[in-house]
Order: C-alpha cells, then sequence, then structure tokens
C-alpha cells in the first residue's frame, strides 16, 4: 500500500509545461511534492523507468508514448488505448486514464446521441474524446488531422457537425492568439469544447459563444482528472468534485474591473484584492514603470498612439496571469485585441458612476465635462460588450465591495 504521508513524489509530465495549472490545483486537494517534469521525446523513457518518482499525471504528447512502460494498464486505460495517470506499487508500474472522467463531467447535460461529433486532433486525448462521445451515442464520430483521411484542407465535407471538441494545443498559452478552425465552416453547431484550460476562454471559445453557440474551456475536466488521478495514487479526497472545481476556478480566474477614468476601479480593484488575499494589479502603473514616465507626461512627449501601444502590451502580459484583482485604464476596452485578452482569464465588472462624479485630474482625455462626455458615448457600447456583472458605484465604498462579493458569490456557486 502506498505511504499517505508528504513524502510521496508526484508530479506532471509532459514535452513543455510552461502553461500548466496542475500544481496549483493539486494544492487544493491537499500537501503534495508536485512537480512539473518536462522531458524531450528520448527522455520519457528512462525517467519512466528510474525510481524518481512515485506516482506521475501524463500530458501532451506523452500520453500514448509511456504505455510500453507500464507492467499493466486499467481496463478503461487498454479501451482508451491512452495513458494519463502512472501509479508505482511494489515496483510494478500500472497506467490508468482519468481523462475519461473528465471529459464525460466536462460534457455533461450536452446531449450527443445521434450526433455528428467532429474532434481535432487525433492524439492521446482525442482517444478519450472519441471513446466517451461513443458511450454517450455519438451517429458518427470525425477526427481532423493534419495527415489523416480528413484534414484540416477538406474539413468542410462535415460542416453539418453537431458537435465540436479541440483535443489540440493550438489556441493554448503562450501561443493563445492562435484558433484550431474557422468556425464559418460549420453550419450546425449545438455545442463547442476545448479541452485546453490555460487561457481559461481560448479563441475557440470566445468565438463560439460570440455566434451564439454553446461553448466550454476544459478547466472542469482538468479538475476532474486531477480529482479522480488523487484516488488513483491513493489520497484520501475530502471534498467533492463540483466543489473541487468551484474553488479552482475561483482561486485563479482575474477579477478585472472596467469603467470611465475616476469611477473607482483602482480603490475597489485594491479593496477586492486585499479582501480576498489575490494580487492588486493597475494597469496605469505598470504603463508608467515601463515607460519610465507618468501618463500625461507619455501623451504629451509620445502622444496618444505610443500610450496604446504599451497599453497593448501591459493588458496582453497582466492578463495572461491568474488570481489578480486588476484595475484597467479607462481606454483599455478600446482595442478589440485588449477585450479579447481581458475575457480570456478574468470576470470582468463595469463600473459605472454618474459623470458629474468623475475625477478629472491628471487624465489626459477627460480634462472637461465636455470630453468626458465625448468618451462615454465612444466607450459605452464596449464596456457593455466586456462585462459580465454591471455595476452602478455607490459614494459608499462599503456597500460597493459588499455588491462585488455577492457578484462574486453567485459567479463561483454555479
Amino acid at each position: 500500500m502506498m505511504e499517505k504521508e508528504n513524502k510521496l513524489r508526484t508530479g506532471l509530465i509532459g514535452e513543455r509545461l510552461g502553461h500548466s495549472l496542475s500544481p496549483r490545483l493539486h494544492s487544493l486537494l491537499g500537501d503534495r511534492d508536485y512537480r512539473l517534469i518536462e522531458l524531450k521525446p528520448d527522455e520519457v523513457g528512462p525517467f519512466v523507468r528510474s525510481d524518481e518518482w512515485d506516482a506521475l499525471n501524463v500530458t501532451i504528447p506523452y500520453k500514448r508514448d509511456v504505455i510500453p512502460y507500464c507492467d499493466s494498464l486499467t481496463e478503461r486505460a487498454r479501451a482508451i488505448g491512452s495513458v494519463n495517470t502512472l501509479v508505482r506499487r511494489q515496483g510494478k508500474i500500472t497506467g490508468d486514464n482519468t481523462d475519461y472522467a473528465g471529459f464525460s463531467d466536462l460534457v455533461c447535460g450536452a446531449s450527443f446521441v445521434a450526433k455528428k461529433v467532429c474532434v481535432l486532433g487525433s492524439g492521446g486525448a482525442s482517444l478519450t474524446v472519441q471513446a466517451v462521445s461513443r458511450a454517450l451515442g455519438a451517429r458518427e464520430i470525425v477526427v481532423v488531422s493534419r495527415h489523416g483521411e480528413v484534414t484540416y484542407d477538406n474539413v468542410e465535407r462535415y460542416a453539418d457537425a453537431d458537435v465540436l471538441v479541440n483535443a489540440t494545443p493550438v489556441g493554448m498559452f503562450p501561443d493563445s492568439d492562435k484558433c484550431p478552425i474557422d468556425l464559418d465552416v460549420f453550419k450546425s453547431l449545438s455545442v463547442v469544447f476545448d479541452l485546453i484550460y490555460n487561457p481559461l476562454r481560448t479563441v475557440l471559445v470566445t468565438e463560439a459563444r460570440r455566434r451564439g453557440i454553446c461553448a466550454h474551456g476544459g478547466l472542469r475536466m482538468l479538475c476532474t482528472q486531477a480529482h479522480e488521478a488523487r484516488k488513483v495514487f491513493g489520497d484520501e479526497v475530502n471534498i467533492s468534485k463540483d466543489d473541487f472545481y468551484r474553488q479552482a476556478l475561483r482561486r485563479n480566474e482575474n477579477i478585472a474591473f472596467v469603467g470611465m477614468p475616476g469611477c473607482g476601479k483602482s480603490t475597489l480593484a485594491r479593496m477586492i484584492a486585499e479582501r480576498f488575499k489575490m494580487k492588486f494589479v493597475d494597469t496605469d502603473v505598470e504603463i508608467v514603470a515601463r515607460a519610465g514616465k507618468p501618463i500625461p507626461q507619455i501623451f504629451a512627449e509620445d502622444g496618444e498612439a505610443a500610450f496604446r501601444k504599451i497599453e497593448r502590451e501591459v493588458v496582453a502580459d497582466v492578463a495572461s496571469r491568474f488570481g489578480q484583482s486588476i484595475a484597467t485604464g479607462g481606454g483599455a476596452i478600446l482595442a478589440e485585441e485588449n477585450r479579447r485578452k481581458l475575457k480570456s482569464n478574468s470576470f470582468v465588472i463595469r463600473l459605472d458612476c454618474p459623470l458629474e462624479r468623475l475625477s478629472t485630474g491628471g487624465r489626459p482625455l477627460s480634462s472637461s465635462p465636455e470630453a468626458l462626455e465625448r468618451l462615454w458615448r465612444e466607450r459605452n457600447a464596449l464596456y457593455r460588450e466586456i462585462a459580465d456583472v454591471y455595476l452602478p458605484v455607490d459614494p459608499n465604498n462599503t456597500k460597493n465591495v459588499s455588491r462585488i462579493v455577492n457578484a462574486l458569490d453567485r459567479r463561483y456557486s454555479k
């Protein structure tokens, strides 16, 4: 029986793991020495055969490559042909697959019965998606790959697919501006699933939702497979899968504040950061640090275009991280690129304050009531577009914080 003490050596093996949230998630399931172990293809065999580990998770691209090093496979791993969990007991390595439970949980509520399912990718994750889709009664499963029978060049022949699943790493951080396929190809999609969880909402998910298609990212799948993996490791897990997912989302999702200049974004973002022990980030402060001079001076010496360029760089950097309370500049939402990046990892709160109460000191674009009115007309629709929650700002910040906390409680209790 495996020891149930903190010295158990666990971790995740893969080729590139800079994107991984696994250590943050496993910390919610109990204290473990959970490491990220990046391996080149020729290093996989020697590491798996070594005595440097007790239990491992396996990710792209090694879910099939580790199979020859297993002494046995569980029934579900053998049926799928893919392994994402390894456990060594009494010197013998068992390969298991908890991705099946993860994807089953992710798609819960979506109907696959008699549906055509289009799966992007042919690797280990794709095998799991195919197995679950068959079990759920899919009529037809089409696998799209770069070199198979169905490729990205002829996928339009399957434009009548009902369900689309991305099982490739295309769109994953740091290449989060990419989308694996043009959704305009498909005319009948009812739901889209992207197994990527970093960012929380990929371009594929965002584009699907923009078209009115139900779409989900991969965080719930990651949480469920981690929850199941810890059981396979031999741990006692004292939190339900649903509560674990809610905690993971709350811990990792940013809270971003948008709104007119002077509406209180920095003050409230800082108060929320203190309330929930999050990192506080003010994008205007970051811009000043990067430029080496105050914002009015940037405008005066370099112009608004130079300021917006720095702002885009700062927003891209800040928005790619997790677990922050972010105050944005009033015009940060002007660039579509900024809106997309903020939405990718953030729950966005729009603060709305009567124009007569907005402060204008030191603000190059809102130095007069007329300028404020003009900015509001230009930006109001964009604030509305990006926001998940609309909050009229009260003069009493205690009330504002209470309303924000209530909104967050609703968000993370679903």
